[in-house]
């Protein structure tokens, strides 16, 4: 029967519902929304049902490590969490994050028999409230959008291509729209859905397209990858062929044994030089296309049958492999100090740097930044062993090895440990020998991703080294131009503040400088057809200063029109002030006058309000033209 309808017969109830594994979830809406629930068929009711299921849903899958995607398993998630927000927005009339508030009350509830939501409660929380928010910026324009699409419909079904543009703009999954249709006795075109979302994937595709010739076959064989031991193989070439993409030509060539690390798992693949007869050639990249390992090269001899001496190299290998096992000590000491919710979404990892994408609810503070870094780094000074082994998958789980969500993994895995009591993860990189070798590590950027999901950057050993001899140097460079003082975060206050009053100087000697400049301009008025105008070239430090005189002349001229230019550092400016009367009686805007009449002259573009509006240019040899010519207008 399933638990639910179990525990209704036990508990003699005519619907799921009614029972306590709902009851606390429906009271706690009701509580946030102030509507009743009455057990009945109306959407309302229907709505605090589509919640309380929901939410379980939703809030249970994200504490096991599934986030909202628009892909795979967490558009499911994002689906499900969608058409809840939805019932709640249009039938119990509540316009704000809801969901996220009934995750403690769900956590609560089942707290002894699924503790990871309670253990994950602010992250799950968290994530539930960014996915709402951003569906709620949309949800009532696509409603909306919706309403004008029901109201044109054409034999009772939405196009497939009206479907798609609720999909991609607004946000709604097919089946939302599905929903909505079938609320309003209404079908969608599912097939012209599908050919529109065809289309999309054909463009995006497109784009990458790689344009493959035949495979020119020398000799049969598997493709065997030994770079874990040996940077240097001999082998012959099994097959290689010609392939354009983005208008460059390129070869690929398959190899029966090499070094070469195809790129996965985030790390880069091997760069290096295949040597055939003495004639050495550059491999630019090698990647995995289903298990066979593609090497990338330029050029390539005529002849590829003879033995290649395949080298990869060391020093760009060596550095990449430092950032790799930095970022297996990285999110080990993530998981630390933020907790165990931490989770790797995301990873590249090159000779430069490092970069780790991990699931979190908020911004990594300096503070837990700093005690990352300095976990991670006395990891290094204890020179851990970086051991490999390999053993069966459940083997590997009883040592508590890190999977990753969603991957597929064989029989066999590869584990990479460092320390047993620390870092324990399934890997199919290339690691160092020691942890020692990292020598020091900095983290460089955090940053947001997506809802729940930031970015954290690092570099270690010689880059790591380079990076802060460039900012002791900076901070050098910055104590001379500050003449050594002892405290340098202290004189750099004392500048701020003097700036700040400097510019409060030079803000009150402008407002000044503007009055005198407004005094002449008044006196500079002429009447032409019962309309003050005023038309001048001025000396003021910046545009905005145009448009302060503008607002300055409307309250001591009536019925007036003002055109101000100005030459600053070679550059004209124009802004053009006309008061309410003058726009209404002589159908006169600024805006127009601007666009149609001066931006021409000047050779630039600009645009504004009927009252005022302002250009910029090219050309500094017009402005006497520009004031004859918003003079001629009257």
């Amino acid at each position: 029967m399933g638990l639910e309808r179990l525990v209704r017969v036990i508990q003699d109830k005519q619907s799921n519902y009614d029972t306590d594994i709902f009851t606390g979830t429906i009271a706690a809406t009701e509580k946030i929304t102030k509507k009743k629930y009455d057990s009945s068929d109306s959407k309302e009711a229907i709505a605090f049902r589509v919640i309380a299921d929901h939410i379980r849903a939703i809030s249970f899958t994200i504490a096991d490590g599934q986030l909202p995607s628009n892909t795979g398993a967490g558009y499911v998630i994002r689906r499900i969490l969608r058409r809840a927000v939805r019932y709640y927005y249009s039938y119990l009339d509540y316009k704000q994050p809801l969901l996220n508030e009934l995750v403690p009350v769900l956590a609560k509830q089942f707290e002894s028999v699924f503790p990871e939501l309670q253990q994950q409660l602010d992250f799950v929380t968290k994530v539930v409230k960014e996915e709402e928010d951003s569906f709620l910026r949309t949800l009532d324009k696509g409603l909306k959008r919706i309403d004008d699409i029901i109201s044109n419909v054409v034999d009772k079904t939405i196009a497939g291509k009206d479907a798609f543009e609720l999909f991609d703009t607004f946000g709604f999954p097919v089946d939302l729209t599905r929903l909505i249709a079938a609320e309003n006795n209404l079908s969608v075109d599912e097939n012209g859905f599908e050919a529109e979302m065809q289309q999309q994937k054909d463009r995006s595709r497109a784009a990458t397209t790689v344009d493959a010739e035949d495979w020119t076959v020398l000799k049969e064989g598997s493709n065997k990858f030994v770079g874990y031991d040996s940077l240097e193989a001999k082998a012959s070439v099994l097959k290689y062929r010609k392939v354009k993409a983005k208008g460059k030509e390129l070869f690929q060539i398959v190899l029966d044994t090499t070094p070469f690390y195809a790129e996965s798992g985030g790390q880069v693949g091997d760069r290096g030089t295949f040597t055939i007869d003495n004639s050495p050639f550059t491999i630019i990249d090698t990647r995995k296309d289903n298990d066979l390992i593609i090497h990338f090269a330029e050029s390539i001899p005529d002849d590829l049958s003879g033995e290649v001496i395949a080298k990869v190299d060391a020093s760009k290998r060596k550095n990449t492999e430092l950032h790799h096992s930095a970022t297996h000590l990285l999110h080990a000491a993530l998981r630390t100090v933020l907790g165990v919710h931490v989770a790797q979404k995301g990873s590249l990892v090159n000779e430069e740097h490092l970069r780790f994408d991990f699931s979190h609810f908020a911004k990594v503070t300096d503070e837990e930044i700093a005690k990352v870094e300095t976990l991670v780094n006395e990891k290094i000074r204890q020179n851990i062993p970086v051991v490999i082994k390999e053993m069966p998958k459940d083997e590997a789980m009883k040592l508590g090895a890190m999977a990753l969500f969603g991957e597929k993994y064989g029989d066999v895995v590869r584990v990479v440990v460092i320390d047993p009591n620390y870092s324990v993860e399934l890997c199919g990189g290339t690691h160092v020998g020691a942890t020692g070798e990292l020598g020091l590590f900095k983290l460089t950027n955090e940053s947001a991703v997506a809802a729940g999901v930031r970015r954290v950057e690092a570099i270690c050993g010689r880059e790591a080294e380079d990076y802060m001899n460039e900012q002791f140097s900076l901070l050098s460079s910055l104590r001379e131009a500050l003449k050594n003082p002892k405290d340098i975060q202290k004189a750099i206050e004392n500048l701020q503040t003097e700036n700040a009053s400097l510019q409060k100087h030079v803000d009150a000697m402008e407002a000044r400088q503007l009055v005198g400049i407004r005094n002449e301009l008044l006196e500079k008025d002429e009447i032409i057809n019962g309309v003050n105008f005023v038309g001048d070239i001025v000396e003021v430090s910046n545009p905005d200063a145009l448009k302060k005189l503008c607002f300055d002349l409307k309250n001591h001229l009536r019925d007036h029109v003002a055109v101000l230019c100005v030459n600053i550092n070679g550059k004209p400016f124009v802004a053009v002030g006309i008061s309410d009367t003058v726009v209404a009686a002589r159908n006169l805007d600024a805006g127009k006058i601007i666009k149609e009449h001066i931006a021409p002259l000047i050779k630039g573009g600009g645009g504004g309000q009927k009252t005022l509006a302002t250009a910029g240019g090219q050309d500094i040899g017009q402005l006497e033209k520009v004031i004859e010519v918003v003079k001629g207008l009257l």
